[in-house]
């Protein structure tokens, strides 16, 4: 039996579990939380607390000292900046710092526009991405610019504690808008656009290692001196190596927030920038979409209406467009939730079930959207379910009634790490993370039959939000 450590350094805590490569069993776990800090737009973190959170859930392991390979899943996107000797300038902005609001503007409206963006980066800037946060830093504060050394990623910075080297994974480098899932490359026109010199940042590892434990790192961590280290990657394709899943498989998570991504063997580019076409941590590519209003907006519209999560009708002919925090798909960053079709008849579960067809239309239009753009999700596969809401029958039957598809609910919980600890095995095998994974999950969770479109359901969807549309589009509307 060999033990794997995997690592999930989120926005709000560090996790670690050790697992048994044997069969995935987690054989011991610990947990430290973080700070985040900011107001007017900003959210920040210090990364030297990020190191100290992994030494304490390390720590509450109690099984460092046997751990054969280690591997760091984190948040992607954050804009970290050292010195030359490795110590951090400032704070780190993070991935829902939106302060390079303006700056990510002005990037897809330079370099030929959306379309060259997509085309050629992968990516359409947005606040969120890296570039955008450089080019905020170099206005705002030129003179911490200037003195920045290294220029990296959250999983970056704790790669270079554990190893000595700020080294990078594809998958999270194509979150930055300065890497290119097109050209498996860093993009020197958008270096030379944000006056940023490739020097400063670290290599991007393609061969799934980014060094070894050292000394120090060992003495900090309780870990053996020399134990290999993953690469790495951000949170989003270290949870695709965790489930396991195969090429084609469509994946959406349920959580404050939702996603919609699938791993495909073709990049995409969307110069609608609804579609992020990032890469995963292997060799393969990971399109991704975001939509805002997920378990918050039904949970919050259940408060509102006195009514319990799973307090839903069977049927509605209500349209509820859920845009409580405006939306990202579709774009509509000024809307505001709308409801269409009360009558005296209407119930408050009736309201409450459109609520969720509204927010799962959202997550079911990004899917169609990379199966436009790659023709890379199987017809006949079944949609996968994680996050908070994934055990949710309301988010259950949604989801089936507007896909068609079976779902399956898999049963790994802690999916960043253990997709950290799927490829720290990988590393001590011959096998990819993916099939690591697979084989650990193999038997698992529960599958749920397909039931029949409801197209009507569809129709009504897809009609109110065009009628709304020039409503919802509008900034000057509220």
């Amino acid at each position: 039996m060999a033990l794997v450590a995997g690592v999930d350094s989120s926005t709000q805590s560090t996790k670690v579990v050790v697992v048994d490569t044997d069969d995935g069993t987690i054989v011991a776990q610990g947990r430290a939380p973080h700070d985040v800090s900011g107001r007017d737009g900003a959210r920040e973190s210090d990364p030297d607390q990020w190191w100290s959170a992994l030494q304490e859930a390390m720590a509450a392991t109690g099984r460092a000292g046997e751990v054969d390979a280690v591997s760091v899943g984190a948040q992607q996107h954050g804009l970290v900046v050292l010195d030359d000797h490795d110590r951090p300038l400032r704070p780190a902005k993070l991935w829902n710092d939106t302060q390079s609001a303006p700056q990510a503007a002005a990037l897809a409206a330079d370099l030929g526009g959306p379309d060259w963006w997509a085309n050629e980066v992968g990516v359409v800037p947005v606040a969120s991405f890296t570039a955008s946060k450089w080019a905020w830093l170099r206005e705002h504060e030129p003179d911490v610019a200037a003195r920045a050394a290294t220029v990296c990623l959250p999983h970056d910075f704790l790669n270079l504690r554990l190893t000595g080297a700020a080294t990078t994974d594809r998958g999270d480098a194509s979150g930055t808008a300065w890497f290119s899932t097109h050209h498996d490359r860093v993009v020197d026109e958008v270096l030379d656009h944000i006056g940023l010199d490739r020097d400063r940042l670290g290599e991007v590892r393609r061969d799934g290692c980014a060094g070894e434990v050292t000394p120090a790192a060992a003495e900090a961590l309780g870990l053996r001196a020399g134990i290999p280290v993953g690469a790495g990657t951000g949170d989003n394709a270290a949870a695709a190596m965790g489930l396991g899943v195969s090429t084609g498989e469509p994946i959406v998570s349920l959580g404050t927030s939702g996603t919609a991504f699938c791993v495909t063997t073709t990049p995409v580019a969307d110069p609608t920038g609804v579609i992020a076409g990032f890469a995963d941590a292997t060799d393969a590519f990971l399109p991704l979409a975001a939509a805002l209003n997920c378990t918050q907006a039904t949970d919050r519209m259940a408060k509102v209406l006195g009514l319990d999560r799973d307090d839903v009708s069977h049927h509605t002919e209500v349209v509820v467009l859920p845009y409580l925090d405006g939306e990202r798909t579709p774009d509509l960053p000024h809307a505001r939730g709308s409801i269409v079709g009360v009558t005296h008849h209407t119930t408050a579960e009736q309201i409450l079930w459109a609520t969720y067809l509204g927010a799962a239309w959202s997550l079911v239009l990004a899917l169609e959207r990379i199966e436009e753009l790659t023709g890379g999700i199987a017809p006949d596969a079944p949609l996968t379910l994680v996050g908070g809401g994934a055990v949710g029958p309301a988010w259950q039957r949604a989801l089936g009634v507007l896909t068609g598809r079976g779902l399956r609910l898999p049963p790994v919980a802690e999916l960043v790490a253990m997709g950290g600890a799927a490829q720290s095995a990988a590393l001590l095998g011959d096998e990819s993370p993916y099939v690591v994974a697979a084989r650990w999950n193999d038997g698992g969770g529960r599958t749920i039959d397909p039931v029949e479109r409801e197209r009507d359901t569809r129709d009504r969807l897809d009609a109110v939000a065009a009628a709304l549309g020039d409503l919802n589009r509008d900034a000057a509307t509220w």
